[in-house]
């Protein structure tokens, strides 16, 4: 994470910037984040707008219907293909590049959008993460001017990334056409301020997001799995119920999901705000740019016109083909809903013996689900997880926090709102606008309010 050091509030009329641009990317220093309590730190709270964190924060404030209007012109429509689960959207593909780039998470679509726009002078610059110089796995917000500067921010990074703070720095440069690429509580919070950012155009380009920790704890993590952790390029979790690992030698390391040492990881080695997140595909988004359903491939959604606008600069870049569904998502819910109520939140860990967990491994990667019920499940697993946890931990927040789609999900699991539980506006996921109720959220934005 970038270093945390003051910084001046300038606007575009000022004509100066925090930082130079250095090989098509700016990196300037962050203030310090603001306290607040189940923070993702979506950089918000270090700009010039940290007043407006009450307003703006998907964990304080969550708007999704009425963003997704917004944004979409519609919120999601249950009756309509598979837009309970990840959102509204206009088409979903499978998709690869054909000549995928060295160095990328799967095929490199993200990248390439991000390089397209600023290739044919669409924007002005991209808001993205880069890896900090000094750790592969460090997240660094951003401000990417020139096409070569996206090469920088191939790859996963594990951690907090502000990068809406650099919306200050793109004010300053006199920035008016931006495109975002980041994950979905930083892309609630830029929709959330979009009207009052005054910009000519903004592309959001959207990737989604689980289980996020501390780059620090992930560094604990690597090596729980390989005694050689420092030479680990490259980390993913796969549709076939593995972790892949690559090496800097060239070699690769593959671990069933039921082998991972998660029974060696704190309770909170992930934190609670990735938890509680309600939106795990990015439903705000332009485009969101994912692997879940796409079997090795990469999976497009593309949300609204705009969406469609990129897709299209990739021309012949892209092959593109339907996606697919097979096995049985029920049997692997229900048993994650489980163990999550057995251990009231936390990670959810089954401890079946040692000498079976080989078996248990190959019939997940032969008979688990695959293609869009790999998706489905775990969109469910993630409402279910938000549920649990926050019944666990922040149980007064469940009224306000759980949208109606979210307990519509897991409702065949039998998780299902106690009365104190209801969403606020009943058949409505978004918490009351009235004047009180955005008093009260700004209040407990700046402090640090639990319960």
């Amino acid at each position: 994470m970038a270093t945390s050091l003051p910084l001046p509030v300038l606007g575009a009329a000022d004509g100066a910037s925090y930082a130079p641009a250095r090989d098509g990317l700016v990196a300037p220093p962050l203030a310090a984040p603001r306290p607040r309590d189940l923070c993702t730190d979506c950089g918000v709270s270090r700009s010039s707008r940290a007043s407006r964190c009450g307003a703006a924060c998907q964990f304080i404030h969550p708007r999704y219907a009425e963003l997704e209007r917004q944004v979409h012109g519609r919120e999601r429509d249950p009756a309509r293909g598979e837009e309970l689960y990840f959102g509204p959207y206009l088409e979903m593909r499978r998709a690869r590049l054909r000549r995928p780039p060295a160095g990328v998470q799967w095929t490199g679509i993200t990248t390439r959008l991000g390089e397209l726009l600023l290739e044919r002078g669409i924007v002005d610059a991209v808001i993205a993460t880069a890896a900090d110089p000094d750790d592969r796995w460090a997240p660094r917000p951003v401000l990417v001017t020139e096409p070569g500067g996206m090469r920088a921010c191939r790859g996963m990074k594990m951690g907090y990334s502000p990068v809406l703070a650099l919306l200050d720095e793109a004010a300053a440069r006199g920035y008016r056409r931006l495109a975002v690429i980041g994950v979905a509580c930083q892309v609630h919070a830029l929709r959330a301020l979009e009207a009052e950012l005054g910009l000519e155009a903004l592309y959001v380009i959207g990737t989604p997001c689980s289980d996020n920790t501390t780059t620090e704890r992930f560094h604990q993590f690597l090596a729980l799995l390989t005694e050689r952790p420092g030479e680990v390029t490259y980390l993913e979790f796969m549709p076939d119920m593995h972790v892949e690992l690559r090496f800097a030698d060239g070699a690769t390391k593959r671990i069933p999901f039921i082998l991972l040492p998660i029974a060696q990881l704190p309770p909170d080695f992930i934190p609670l705000t990735c938890r509680s997140c309600f939106d795990y595909t990015n439903a705000l988004a332009d485009v969101t740019v994912g692997y879940m359903a796409a079997e090795g491939d990469q999976w497009l959604l593309v949300r609204n016109a705009r969406g469609r606008e990129l897709v299209a600069m990739l021309g012949d870049e892209v092959v593109v083909s339907a996606l697919t569904s097979r096995g049985d998502r029920r049997a692997p819910v229900r048993t994650f809903v489980q163990v999550l109520e057995r251990q009231k939140g936390g990670m959810p860990v089954r401890r079946a013996p040692r000498w079976v967990r080989p078996l248990i491994g190959w019939m997940q990667t032969r008979f688990g689900p695959k293609g869009l019920e790999f998706a489905r499940t775990r969109v469910e697993m993630k409402m279910a997880e938000g549920i649990v946890n926050l019944r666990a931990e922040r149980p007064r927040r469940l009224r306000r926090m759980v949208p109606d789609f979210a307990w519509r999900l897991v409702a065949p699991y039998g998780l299902t709102p106690r009365p104190d539980e209801r969403p606020e506006t009943p058949g409505r996921d978004e918490v009351a606008t009235t004047a009180a109720r955005r008093v009260m959220d700004a209040d407990e934005a700046t402090t640090t309010v639990r319960g």
